[in-house]
């Protein structure tokens, strides 16, 4: 599994629970398009998080780099309805970070042969 993280604060005026419905709308039209596996939207506790990471964490899960792309493209040819959903989360936010994760060690990963 690939997780994309993107870490994110909420302009001005923006309602937290607004963006959580666009956000979980806009996911949610990418999981039931079979684009992505899962998501989850979470939020800083108590003001603890590392500085410069938003208060919103959004983690996109993707069974593998191919399906990854395959998300990327859909929202990057910029059609409807993923870039109606797209837009009204990227028009709510600030702050934007991302990182590339997945679950370690691999599934295939084999041990023994290491050479390093």
């Amino acid at each position: 599994m690939d997780i994309y993280h993107v870490w994110v604060d909420l302009k001005p005026g923006v309602k937290d629970l607004e963006f959580c419905d666009a956000a979980a709308a806009y996911f949610g039209h990418l999981r039931d398009e079979g684009e992505i596996a899962g998501f989850r939207i979470t939020r800083r506790k108590l003001g603890f998080g590392p500085p410069g990471l938003g208060d919103f964490h959004l983690m996109i899960e993707t069974e593998d780099m191919a399906q990854l792309e395959q998300a990327f493209r859909r929202v990057a040819a910029r059609t409807s309805p993923a870039e109606g959903f797209h837009a009204a989360v990227n028009q709510k936010v600030v702050n934007f970070t991302a990182a590339l994760y997945r679950d370690f060690p691999d599934e295939f990963r084999k041990r023994g042969d290491e050479e390093f």
